[in-house]
């Protein structure tokens, strides 16, 4: 008679459940939400009759039934660098022991495929957005995805002024740890390679190399900063750029250590020894940087933990939608190995 009477009912609602159990759809709703208004007796056999019908495992009825779907959406504006994957891992991590669902959207540094990516993971009703913004963002972008009252958190990569919660590294203080190193081993003219103006990191680490040269009173020299994507190809053809200059660098900072990574490529193509011919920092210290031959001195921007920040910041968030915006910017440290030394003259080498 039951499995009768459900199939003549076909598809679940919120109106036959409500039907079937003699009640009315009021109270059907407030017992799934667990509401003190109805009575425990009355509560358990709407939700244990929920269950037993599928009702809870349609998305909807979930959120109806808990306000919350439990969802996460992630927006990375890259995978394909190890440091993002680590990023995505610590978030995972962080939101999956909190009992969240993780739904990853990649945009490639395209805002166009950024919106529809996100667009796409707001059909599933996501609680937040942790968002890497792809260059070229606007304020609007992500102030679209908030006006729906879905909690928005920015990591690594930020919108300045976009009044959301922020978690990444004081990437100007690491890149001038950078510099200041290279400054102390006695070098004078360093370049820097990589990153670019429409990226908040970009002009976070180039301000950041800035300050450390005038900190040692060294002017800045704006032929020596290859701009460009944090890329080991940008970074090969960057050096190779540097060393054709009439009066080459005897030291470079990257963008990041892919970048740094495409650099050491360039120096053994010029037939120079990084650590023994020129000088080398890189940005990030994933865990490649340690085996390379000679291993890269770089700064260590601590991604886990800002990646476990920014997950902590969007269960905040969506604890209350209210609350003070909140940074969490971690200092870098520097981990010095064995691409840097005292400087030795470096002699123009044609392309």
């Amino acid at each position: 008679m039951e499995d009768t009477r459900s199939a003549q009912l076909g598809k679940v609602t919120l109106q036959r459940l409500a039907l079937e159990l003699g009640l009315s759809t009021a109270t059907v709703s407030l017992a799934l939400r667990d509401s003190p208004v109805v009575a425990e007796i009355t509560r358990l056999r709407v939700q244990e009759a929920a269950r037993d019908r599928g009702y809870v495992a349609n998305r909807s009825a979930a959120a109806l039934r808990t306000a919350r779907t439990n969802i996460v959406g992630v927006g990375l504006h890259d995978i394909v660098n190890p440091s993002f994957t680590e990023l995505l891992a610590a978030i995972e991590d962080a939101l999956s022991a909190a009992g969240k669902t993780v739904l990853l959207g990649v945009s490639q540094e395209d805002v166009a495929r950024q919106t529809r990516t996100l667009g796409t993971l707001a059909e599933y009703r996501p609680d937040a957005f942790i968002v890497s913004p792809a260059a070229h963002t606007r304020v609007e972008d992500l102030k679209a995805l908030a006006a729906t009252g879905i909690a928005v958190v920015q990591v690594t990569r930020e919108i300045e002024g976009s009044g959301f919660d922020f978690a990444g590294s004081d990437d100007r203080a690491g890149v001038a740890l950078g510099v200041t190193h290279l400054v102390e081993l006695g070098h004078r003219r360093i370049g820097m390679i990589g990153g670019f103006s429409a990226i908040s990191t970009g002009r976070k680490r180039l301000a950041g190399y800035q300050a450390g040269l005038k900190a040692a009173g060294i002017p800045f020299d704006p032929a020596l900063v290859m701009e460009g994507p944090g890329h080991r190809e940008e970074g090969r053809r960057a050096m190779m750029r540097l060393l054709a200059l009439e009066e080459p660098p005897t030291a470079a900072v990257s963008f990041n250590d892919l970048s740094a990574f495409g650099a050491l490529m360039g120096l053994q193509a010029a037939g120079l020894t990084a650590g023994r011919d020129f000088s080398l920092v890189g940005y990030d210290d994933i865990a490649e940087a340690a085996l390379w031959h000679p291993s890269l001195t770089t700064v260590h921007t601590f991604i886990p933990e800002y990646g476990r920040a920014a997950a902590q910041l969007a269960l905040a968030r969506m604890a209350d939608l209210s609350r003070p915006v909140e940074r969490v910017e971690l200092p870098p440290r520097l981990v010095v190995r064995d691409t840097t030394s005292a400087p030795v003259p470096v002699k123009r080498r044609p392309l």
